[in-house]
């Protein structure tokens, strides 16, 4: 196992000395691991109760290990070489993590995007297969996507049956559904393991092995750290960065994580779900900000802010004031992260293990679905983009004028949420706004590719304080994708899924600016060309 190490300075190291002792003294290290359910107070009880699970993961998850590897290989027999995730949320954003940095290639289909669907579908087919990841299978994003692959199969002459693979949890409609209708393999999870928290159970672990990754090392490495996260004893890393995260006086509550020489691909991605899914309900939390060392909300100093860096297990690190360092293999991260989320969910008072507001935007969306409403007539249109918003855009014309009313929105304590329902694959580089806009505001910008963050922060904003500011992207689409047996496109689902969110964020009162994208490309240009204006501007200003 790579060493774990862990350093703290300022607001973060003063709330580990007052804490410490306490979690100590309280044996909350080992009643973690003993599943003692009573830990976030009476009314999580019932939830903490048939969700702690992960906590013995590493060790439970062993016996799968001989399965997936026997598949791998009967696969790679017949010529399959690659591997197509269907997932949201949990199910897909630590696979995601655990290929990217063992340099495997695994597709991650989290979208509902056509183009992105489309995309997906034309790429290798006859060399493909597909996990399809979901505890229930009510998931609307992985159900269509499995349609959509089915019929590509048979129409291309490909036993379907053959080439998916469902990964879910025992007894559910999926499982169920998945053995009647034959498909090639059906692999059970810990139903005890809520889905944030299901990194090393089936769900993280069967699209990895598939494509090729060491899971036998990595389930290794896991329980490793697992003996050294039991103790309780004050050098235990997990309560130190549970402590940070969820401990400071005042709440420093932007956890901005930053990538700085770990090696680890897309950490801060699986984290951001892990932390704002459990900890942002009834009014509080601590909202994860993705963002490099040199961001300006690492570098602004702010008293919300504070800094967690992924370091490697060797660096020389200096700390700035008010930051962590910390440093371990992928899986020794992710339990160590595991744990301290719910050592935050005790201190800030919170049940880390449910997500009471995610369901009111799948709510809007099948609404929307079923009713097909006419969109709301655009405020006004600036090229290739239509702008809605409410009365707070005052007389804004352009795109940028709106951008700058609804920064105007902004808090002193307060947060923008850039929201992209895009094809996040050809349109990567839209993230780059995300430092401009940090810098333009002077506050922290999260940036979210829909729906998948809807599984993720969206229970951030909805459940954690209101304090947030919404910037929403769509698009048109030149092409669009039936799902079969389905009455909606996936054009259709995605707009309903975007409008869903803005529904429900504007009934919370939080202000949302709506960019409609009429042409992709040009509008996504023009977004990108306005934003670093407003970026220049504000640089010559502070010069």
């Amino acid at each position: 196992m790579s060493t774990l190490s862990y350093d703290a300075s300022g607001a973060a190291q003063q709330a580990i000395a007052k804490h410490i002792d306490g979690l100590v003294e309280d044996r909350i290290a080992s009643r973690i691991f003993a599943k003692d359910h009573t830990l976030w107070g009476p009314d999580a009880e019932s939830e903490a109760a048939i969700r702690l699970g992960w906590v013995e993961a590493a060790t439970v998850s062993q016996s799968l290990v001989g399965d997936i590897l026997e598949l791998r290989d009967a696969l790679r027999g017949e010529g399959v070489s690659r591997i197509v995730l269907c997932g949201m949320g949990g199910s897909s954003l630590a696979p995601e993590v655990i290929a990217g940095t063992a340099g495997v290639e695994l597709t991650v289909l989290d979208s509902t995007d056509p183009e992105q669907v489309s995309a997906a579908l034309a790429d290798r087919l006859a060399e493909t297969a597909i996990v399809v990841s979901s505890k229930s299978g009510s998931t609307v994003e992985t159900d269509s996507q499995r349609r959509v692959f089915e019929k590509a199969f048979n129409d291309a002459g490909i036993d379907a049956k053959s080439r998916i693979i469902i990964v879910t949890d025992p007894g559910s409609p999926l499982d169920k559904a998945s053995r009647e209708a034959g498909y090639r393999a059906v692999f059970n999870a810990d139903p005890n393991v809520g889905g944030r928290f299901s990194a090393l159970t089936a769900f993280g672990l069967v699209p990895c092995g598939l494509a090729g990754v060491d899971i036998q090392a990595f389930l290794d490495e896991a329980e490793e750290a697992a003996e050294i996260l039991n103790e309780d004893s004050t050098d235990n890393i997990g309560l130190a960065l549970g402590i940070a995260l969820g401990g400071t006086s005042p709440l420093r509550n932007k956890i901005v994580i930053a990538e700085d020489g770990s090696g680890i691909v897309g950490f801060a991605d699986w984290a951001e779900q892990l932390i704002a899914e459990s900890t942002g309900k009834l009014g509080t939390g601590v909202l994860p900000v993705v963002a490099g060392p040199d961001s300006p909300e690492a570098l602004g100093g702010a008293e919300d802010v504070l800094v967690v860096r992924l370091v490697g297990a060797d660096a020389d690190v200096e700390l700035r004031e008010n930051e962590v360092a910390i440093a371990g293999g992928l899986a020794s991260q992710m339990f160590v992260w595991e744990f301290a989320t719910s050592v935050a969910g005790r201190l800030l008072g919170i049940n880390p293990f449910d997500q009471p507001d995610v369901e009111a935007a799948k709510v809007a969306a099948r609404g929307l679905l079923d009713a097909r409403p006419e969109p709301t007539p655009a405020a006004f249109t600036d090229g290739a983009v239509e702008v809605r918003g409410g009365e707070w855009l005052g007389s804004a014309v352009s795109v940028a004028e709106a951008v700058q009313a609804l920064l105007a929105q902004l808090g002193e304590d307060g947060y923008l949420s850039v929201q992209a329902y895009l094809d996040r694959i050809s349109y990567a580089p839209l993230e780059g706004i995300r430092d401009e806009l940090a810098a333009v505001s002077g506050r922290p910008v999260t940036f979210g590719w829909g729906p998948r963050f809807l599984h993720s922060t969206g229970q951030f904003h909805k459940g954690g304080p209101a304090i947030g500011v919404f910037l929403q992207v769509t698009a048109a689409s030149s092409t669009d994708l039936e799902i079969p047996e389905r009455p909606f496109t996936f054009g259709q689902l995605i707009a309903a899924q975007a409008s869903g969110d803005a529904q429900v964020l504007e009934g919370h009162g939080r202000p949302v600016l709506r960019l409609h994208l009429t042409e992709r490309a040009a509008g996504v240009a023009q977004l990108q060309e306005v934003v670093a204006a407003l970026a220049g501007q504000a640089s010559s200003l502070e010069s």
